[in-house]
């Protein structure tokens, strides 16, 4: 049995190099559609890691009020008209909820930061000393400002670990001073290396200031947000207490919209999982299309197989070859032809992902591309089956004297 598969291979790899360019041709729509479903599953597989630790950094456990819902098809003005956060808030939601562990206002707005002939145009945070808490990432170097720092307005800063690089390279940034602004800032802390916020955006590039100083420096320019962190396992009830205690504090009545917004990362989540789905779907309609063209042509190229070796296939059946010898021969041709071209295909996935992973984290998953190959392999099985059933059932005397 062994014997005879390694003899039917043979002559398969035979066959196919002996007409390469036919071959080839007719393992296209093959190798695009290996390629088209390796390269969906490799982009995809990106995305997961990188939405993964991007929803990390935000916090699986933080609820983020704001004038602003992160995904609405809301008109501008009318969100624009809204009112605005402010930092009493803070107090009020800390007496009134039950669930809230910890709140912390954040103003953000983009700012030109400078260390000698250095510059950086970033976006700067001020926020109080409970801020750590509301984020994953811990300081690398240094320490958090403190709540006296914070009430008294004191000049002093934590950076991002891209700022602390670009500005002061494998020198200790600690005490050193830095311009926001053109305003001079005390350099306390450094944050851990982040990376990038869903592969594009980085977040090592910040500076963070106490409230107080950004608010007496900056004025009211900028935006504000409550950063209110919960209990994981009480989300749900967390999230509809927060919206009851926001309209109390609002002043709304029943009946009257809501003038605030809560977001959490189960709003990214729906629409990643919408992303992801549109791409599977294009994905697996390239493939799904390229498959059926490739088998439709590995089918036509095995009819004209047969029909070229009809001669050498009565002469194997008058020395004793069986239909079933005769089928597995001409099934193997088409399972080897599929197998190069899903091959094929699966090698040029793998550059291109080398290409892409300069520009977007992507891997090419193991499992994937067992099941391309054996995809391929099944598209092989099923085209060459009639025509090797055709080739099995022939007339051995018809077959000797077919010119």
């Amino acid at each position: 049995m062994i014997l005879l598969f390694i003899e039917n291979f043979r002559i398969s790899l035979t066959a196919v190099f002996a007409n390469k360019l036919r071959s080839f041709l007719t393992a296209l729509g093959i190798v695009i559609g290996v390629l088209s479903v390796t390269l969906m599953g490799t982009l995809i597989s990106g995305l997961d890691r990188t939405f993964e630790s991007s929803m990390s950094w935000l916090g699986k456990d933080i609820l983020y009020v704001s004038r602003y819902e992160w995904f609405s098809g809301m008109e501008w003005w009318e969100v624009r008209n809204r009112p605005r956060i402010r930092t009493d808030y803070v107090d009020k939601i800390k007496e009134r909820s039950n669930y809230a562990l910890t709140v912390s206002p954040v103003m953000q707005r983009g700012a030109s930061l400078s260390f000698k002939d250095k510059k950086a145009r970033t976006e700067i945070f001020g926020t109080n000393e409970d801020y750590m808490e509301t984020i994953t990432t811990n300081i690398a170097q240094g320490r958090f400002f403190t709540r006296n720092e914070d009430r008294s307005g004191s000049r002093v800063t934590v950076i991002g670990d891209g700022i602390a690089q670009a500005f002061f390279g494998d020198k200790d940034p600690i005490g050193q001073y830095i311009k926001i602004d053109d305003i001079k800032f005390r350099v306390i802390g450094v944050l851990e290396e982040q990376g990038k916020f869903l592969g594009l955006m980085s977040v090592d590039k910040q500076a963070i200031l106490p409230l107080g100083a950004f608010k007496r420096i900056f004025s009211k320019r900028g935006w504000m947000r409550l950063s209110v962190k919960v209990p994981t396992e009480k989300m749900d009830e967390s999230l509809d207490e927060m919206y009851a205690v926001m309209r109390h504090i609002r002043g709304l009545k029943p009946g009257q919209k809501n003038d605030f917004a809560i977001n959490q990362t189960k709003l990214f989540e729906n629409q990643y999982n919408m992303l992801k789905i549109a791409i599977a779907g294009t994905g697996y309609a390239i493939t799904l299309l390229s498959l059926i063209v490739g088998g439709i042509g590995i089918m036509n190229i095995m009819f004209v197989s047969v029909k070229e070796r009809t001669r050498e296939i009565g002469v194997r059946k008058a020395i004793g070859a069986t239909k079933g010898m005769i089928m597995s021969q001409f099934l193997m041709e088409s399972v080897t032809i599929c197998s190069i071209a899903g091959l094929v295909g699966l090698l040029l996935a793998y550059i291109f992902s080398i290409f892409i992973n300069k520009f977007f984290p992507s891997t090419l998953p193991i499992t994937l591309s067992i099941y391309a190959i054996l995809m391929s392999m099944a598209v092989g099985i099923i085209s060459g089956f009639i025509p090797s059933y055709r080739a099995a059932n022939l007339d051995p005397i018809d077959s000797l004297r077919y010119e």
